[in-house]
């Protein structure tokens, strides 16, 4: 069942509630949510055996959850699947950050860490509502045009849910900030914009040279207007 919320803010934890720069942190549920929609690559953290991994892979939120999924045979899925704490990251860099000094060179960036225990979905219908998330997340307009799943590749792919409750996001903008005795230096000093702009598509060798590029490639634009 997919979960929506009116609550403006998550509440903040122990484990969310920033200890280093605390008015970078945001517990707004529309500032993560814009990050989490305009990112489409997360890291997932959890330990098996005492054994520590960080994994990437793609995802989709849909409501209050945060949808994980690949291979059934993943160890990652299968792990989480037993209901084992899990820390989940996403990252948007929006640009590098100057100084005139070293020490105070650094990033714009929003990112949001997510806690908690992912369960896996077994109704088929969620499942391939998920799926149609992921899709949609990543190339919007792309799931209508394609062969969707069969039984045999449901059977082969593992969603996870993860709930969105235990959330946190920590966001940099701005020029740098240069000690006040560093501002005559003749040294440059300000931000360089960084943006995730697609190429021109490539069509495969399968692909008819008759056949037109979607609309929707040809705009494609992950930057959220």
């Amino acid at each position: 069942m997919l979960v929506y919320t009116t609550m403006k803010n998550f509440q903040p934890s122990p484990h969310t509630t920033l200890k280093r720069l605390p008015e970078r942190g945001s517990f707004d549920r529309d500032t993560v949510n814009a990050i989490l929609d305009e990112a489409f690559i997360c890291h997932v953290g959890f330990a098996v055996d005492g054994q520590p991994f960080v994994i990437p892979t793609s995802y989709a939120r849909v409501g209050d959850q945060l949808f994980i999924h690949g291979s059934a045979a993943s160890r990652m899925l299968r792990s989480l699947s037993k209901g084992i704490p899990v820390c989940v990251t996403v990252t948007l860099v929006d640009g590098l950050v100057l100084a005139r000094s070293a020490f105070h060179h650094s990033i714009n960036y929003r990112s949001v860490v997510i806690l908690g225990m992912a369960k896996p979905l077994t109704d088929e219908r969620e499942k391939m509502a998920a799926l149609h998330a992921f899709m949609e997340h990543i190339v919007p307009g792309r799931w209508g045009e394609v062969r969707q799943p069969d039984e045999q590749e449901l059977k082969k792919t593992t969603v996870l849910s993860l709930p969105l409750t235990e959330v946190s996001a920590k966001v940099r903008t701005g020029p740098p900030k240069d000690d006040e005795a560093d501002h005559a230096l003749p040294v440059w000093s300000g931000e360089l914009p960084l943006h995730v702009l697609a190429g021109m598509p490539l069509a495969d060798a399968h692909t008819p040279a008759s056949q037109q590029v979607p609309e929707y490639i040809l705009r494609y634009d992950r930057r959220k207007k």
